[in-house]
């Protein structure tokens, strides 16, 4: 993801500790793991609540793959652990012949915003359910209609992954940016 923003003009860096935020305009949650696993780990080390303070106080921030699901209430992945709690709703398995999704899939945008309709590169077992429709920025499709995107206030979050999605991915990088 480092390399994907670099080339589109940020200039990223890499938080190692729930300190290095709070000089940071943007925050970026990248992620391919295990819901519970990651929950933890943002937990141990006191990223969740760093998260949570820089959504509040209103500073844009873009979720990727698992740095989307984990923004919900809990997964059927793991459901024990709790999510974040920032957008109402769970994360479920997807009920089709094949899991995980992998590959390019249609992103249809629902209204307007940074999410061109195109082909974006998805690797997910697990899709969000929000709880309240006027969440969703982008809907896909894979066996079932599932939402791809979702957009709250500051926070923009994306099931899939824009920096392995080409010269799409990258523009939506550009337009994130420029908000």
């Amino acid at each position: 993801m480092a390399r994907a923003l670099d080339a589109v003009g940020a200039t990223p860096s890499v938080v190692r500790s729930a300190d290095d935020s709070s000089s940071a305009s943007r925050l970026v949650l990248p992620g391919v793991g295990r819901f519970g696993e990651v929950m933890r780990a943002l937990h141990e080390r006191g990223f969740d609540a760093m998260i949570r303070d820089h959504v509040a106080a209103g500073r844009p921030f873009l979720g990727v793959c698992v740095g989307l699901q984990v923004l919900f209430d809990g997964s059927d992945e793991d459901p024990a652990e709790v999510g974040m709690g920032l957008v109402a709703g769970r994360v479920v398995r997807f009920d089709a012949p094949k899991v995980p999704q992998v590959g390019f899939n249609l992103v249809e945008p629902v209204g307007k915003g940074v999410i061109d309709k195109s082909y974006y590169y998805f690797v997910n077992s697990y899709h969000v359910v929000p709880e309240e429709r006027g969440v969703v920025a982008a809907e896909s499709d894979y066996h079932g209609v599932f939402t791809a995107a979702i957009s709250v206030g500051s926070m923009l979050a994306l099931q899939f992954h824009p920096e392995k999605s080409g010269s799409v991915g990258l523009a939506l990088l550009r337009r994130w940016l420029a908000c």
